[in-house]
């Protein structure tokens, strides 16, 4: 693989090795700072650590072998779905199901899945996400878009890149929100103390989220979240940052033991059509068990 990377605004003083891994997330920290070393990953053609911190417009250069994947296979695994036709399927992911095989969960994936049901997926992302171009959480469940082939990949990743992709979820916060409406704009960053949490920080990839309250319980508030941005962890992050955890979060707020996970769900999908540039609009409703458990409040 060969090929350059310009860095931007939004990545000025930012680590090379932390930048690079967003950029090629199938890759190790251990392998791509290995890379570095080497000098096979290099700033404006010189020779610099895993840690260098980045300066915009700065041109980061890489020409390595990618690892070999092991393939996904396919296998029999339940989910809906939505819609279908010869460039993309929208599908309803259910609560505890991994988007893709990983290091963790090598199968019982949507990925799996969609190989046993879908005949094309596009390439772009490798033999272990294929088609995938973008994700939930393992316990978010709803709407998600999946690529059958990589122009339409391209176009959708770009409109995702672009904030014309529309993606509306819906959550059981703890507590009151002290406005019925707001507007969150923070950097997100890896959690210093536990690199598998993400953190609001001074550094790091801005993320955006609009939010709504759509109902008020006696200790919880109903709401509606809209992304302008689509970060790891995002929602939940936010919701911990106003105060107000995402029930059922047993990484950013608390586990209930009446749920698998938290009760954050993405019902609502808008994007432009790859092939016939129509509005393609979907919305579905909350799942049983999030509804179970708004009836029993």
């Amino acid at each position: 693989m060969t090929g350059e990377i310009i860095v931007t605004k939004e990545n000025e003083k930012r680590r090379l090795d932390v930048v690079f891994f967003e950029c090629f997330p199938s890759l190790t920290r251990a392998h791509i700072k290995k890379l570095i070393e080497e000098g096979n990953i290099s700033v404006n053609g010189k020779s610099v650590k895993a840690g260098f911190s980045l300066r915009e417009g700065q041109k980061i250069e890489y020409n390595f072998m990618p690892p070999r994947e092991i393939e996904a296979k396919a296998e029999e695994i339940e989910f809906e779905i939505v819609y279908e036709d010869k460039d993309l399927v929208v599908v309803n992911k259910p609560q505890g199901l991994v988007v893709h095989p990983c290091s963790s969960t090598k199968n019982g994936t949507l990925v799996n899945g969609l190989l046993s049901r879908i005949k094309d997926l596009s390439g772009i992302n490798g033999e272990l996400r294929p088609g995938i171009v973008h994700r939930l959480d393992k316990n978010t469940s709803g709407l998600m878009v999946v690529a059958k082939n990589d122009s339409s990949h391209i176009s959708l990743s770009n409109q995702i890149k672009n904030k014309t992709c529309k993606r509306k979820y819906i959550a059981l916060l703890e507590g009151h929100l002290k406005e019925e409406e707001g507007h969150i704009e923070t950097y997100l960053d890896r959690n210093k103390n536990d690199r598998k949490k993400i953190a609001v920080s001074d550094k790091g990839r801005i993320a955006i989220t609009n939010y709504k309250l759509l109902k008020r319980y006696n200790k919880y508030d109903l709401v509606e979240f809209s992304l302008q941005t689509g970060r790891t962890h995002q929602i939940r992050v936010h919701a911990k940052y106003l105060g107000h955890p995402v029930v059922g979060d047993d990484v950013y707020g608390k586990a209930d033991k009446n749920l698998k996970g938290q009760l954050l769900h993405s019902y609502s999908l808008t994007f432009t059509h790859p092939r016939t540039n129509a509005e393609m609009h979907f919305e579905i409703t909350l799942p049983i068990y999030f509804k179970k458990y708004l009836d029993n409040l």
